[in-house]
């Protein structure tokens, strides 16, 4: 990789680029979560779910990259919403499992318009939009890889 420019500008900054454009993405997700009811974390979780119902919140942690002391109380927000059930596995008690509900599983259809609204606010062919998911997939492990983890 070539040495960056001495200039130290905010404008020139990689990890301002992509932290401003994590912040546009919450200001266009915001109004489309709302009308599920949902935080973008909570969807997240549902995603997941949606993805792979009845998983241990390690399983989701692991996933997300969300410690169990960030997750819990968002899965509780989730259950007294009725929108998942948290159990104790019955082959491990330290564990507990998440699933969904009837609730939680039918939101799922009314979830499907939210990818398809950000899909016209990114503005980009979808070929476009995959490449640069690909890209981003690819800085996140070569970071997660310079810090060790």
């Amino acid at each position: 990789m070539p040495n960056p420019p001495d200039h130290l500008g905010l404008d020139d900054q990689l990890c301002f680029a992509v932290y401003s454009a994590a912040h546009a993405f919450n200001r266009v997700y915001k109004p489309l979560l709302d009308r599920l009811g949902l935080t973008y974390p909570q969807y997240l979780v549902m995603l997941v779910l949606w993805d792979r119902d009845d998983q241990s919140v390690k399983a989701i942690g692991e996933k997300l990259t969300l410690d169990s002391g960030t997750l819990t109380p968002l899965l509780k927000r989730l259950e007294a919403r009725g929108l998942v059930t948290r159990r104790r596995d019955v082959a491990d008690e330290r564990s507990v499992r998440i699933g969904l509900t009837d609730a939680g599983r039918s939101l799922r259809d009314a979830a499907k318009a939210v990818p398809i609204a950000i899909g016209c606010a990114v503005d980009r062919p979808w070929e476009e939009a995959v490449r640069l998911r690909q890209e981003l997939v690819r800085l996140r492990e070569a970071l997660d890889k310079a810090a060790g983890e």
